[in-house]
């Protein structure tokens, strides 16, 4: 059976990985890029083509993949007239796999939906050495009838694939693991940070906490690069606080008070904005542990 010719926008450090793995896997693509074009011209070394607009890459490819960073990015290349909204075909599937504003989603939906096209948010789990061995987990929300369309595909990409509901559940229930997740990551730096003020060792609070019921990966994560310097966690600070931002939008935008994220996005955003935020989130442990009495 013939492979769907995928269009795929945003070749950063994820987006890369998944392009090599569906050229692994014999799909054809046509690939946009933006400044960097060291993913781009890697991709196009090993037979892809590119587009020069979003418009031209949707109008000829079966299915759009976008892994971008904001989704001030995704709006960026859906709208306008080069947009892939203006370049999308009747019953085409644009699937967004990076970590978006879900009212933005839905109103891009909207819009496709005006072509006769059809949106899903699909955002991620694991990491760029995942996605280059197929072993993401993919959030998947829409129609499930798109969904069906879409998911050999999908299972290609991913290891786990979840089909979360209708359009935005995806990225709603990213934004709230995500939430949880650097909240659980900025609440153990701030407890070695605190251990470290009163002369506790690290590994020794550590034992304590690991044998109770608070023990997670994440805690594990920030454990490795206290105790060993192990980095586990290639997510940047810069890129935790967007995302603490984003959920923290959604919950405004649902009429809803998040007490909780407070601290977590005050403490990412502090760091971000002192120098901190092209570091892992692991290492906002340093930031704290110099920081902790300002």
């Amino acid at each position: 059976m013939q492979k769907p010719h995928i269009g795929f926008i945003g070749l950063g450090l994820m987006g890369r990985a998944m392009v090599s793995r569906l050229l692994d896997l014999g799909y054809p693509l046509t690939i946009l890029g933006n400044r960097d074009r060291s993913g781009l011209d890697e991709a196009l070394g090993r037979g892809a083509k590119e587009a020069g607009t979003a418009k031209e890459l949707a109008a000829s490819t079966d299915i759009v993949m976008l892994c971008m960073g904001t989704s001030a990015h995704v709006e960026a290349r859906a709208y306008g007239p080069d947009g892939f909204i203006e370049g999308a075909k009747p019953d085409q599937i644009v699937i967004d796999f990076g970590t978006s504003l879900p009212a933005s989603t839905r109103k891009i939906g909207a819009a496709l939906a005006a072509n006769s096209a059809i949106y899903m948010d699909a955002p991620l789990g694991r990491t760029p050495s995942h996605a280059y061995d197929g072993k993401l987990n993919i959030m998947a929300a829409g129609s499930d009838a798109a969904y069906q369309r879409v998911h050999p595909v999908l299972t290609d990409l991913g290891e786990n694939v979840f089909h979360l509901g209708a359009l935005g559940a995806g990225h709603t229930i990213k934004l709230i693991n995500n939430f949880y997740g650097m909240s659980t990551a900025a609440a153990m730096s701030e407890a070695f940070a605190m251990a470290d003020a009163a002369g506790i060792e690290r590994q020794k609070l550590y034992s304590v906490m690991a044998a109770g019921p608070l023990r997670s990966g994440m805690m594990d994560f920030i454990r490795n690069y206290a105790v060993d310097g192990q980095m586990d966690l290639a997510f940047s600070i810069a890129n935790a606080a967007k995302d603490v931002g984003y959920y923290r939008e959604m919950a405004s935008a649902l009429g809803a008070q998040s007490r909780m994220s407070t601290g977590t996005h005050a403490t990412l955003t502090e760091a971000r904005d002192n120098g901190a935020a092209e570091k892992m989130v692991p290492e906002l442990l340093d930031y704290l542990s110099q920081h902790l009495k300002d």
